[in-house]
């Protein structure tokens, strides 16, 4: 890795931002958090990810609303990222329609909570590793 890997965890829960915060650094990872979908856009705005992994159940916005607004940039001109960027939807929305819908509207990934912090960090690496080939054969 050239440079450090960036990834914004957004999740309401503090407990869990933490533990994926945890998890991710100690693999080198450098984490930003935000506490609400809101929050997650301001941040977005000034700082870049390099992968999101994002709750779909947060206050105001929520992760299916801020996925849409990723994958659409041009609706939403002010984010400092590329409409590509990898999404891991993390969530205790476990329905099979849910599950569909985060895939439809252009998650990577979908994870149900309760998780493994050290399955998350494996996927993660996968997630990125297949963006990272995608990017280099372009």
């Amino acid at each position: 890795m050239n440079k450090q890997t960036t990834i914004l965890v957004v999740d309401d829960e503090q407990t869990i931002r933490e533990v994926v915060q945890r998890y991710l650094e100690l693999e080198g990872f450098s984490v930003i958090q935000a506490e609400t979908g809101t929050e997650a856009l301001d941040i977005l705005q000034t700082h870049s990810a390099d992968l999101i992994v994002l709750d779909i159940m947060l206050p105001g916005i929520d992760g299916f609303a801020i996925t849409r607004k990723l994958r659409n940039p041009a609706d939403y001109a002010p984010l400092s990222i590329k409409g590509d960027v990898p999404i891991i939807f993390l969530t205790a929305r476990t329905d099979e329609v849910d599950r569909i819908m985060g895939f439809e509207i252009g998650a990577d990934d979908y994870i149900v909570k309760p998780f493994s912090p050290r399955e998350l960090v494996a996927r993660v690496k996968a997630v990125i590793r297949r963006s990272s080939v995608g990017a280099s054969n372009s």
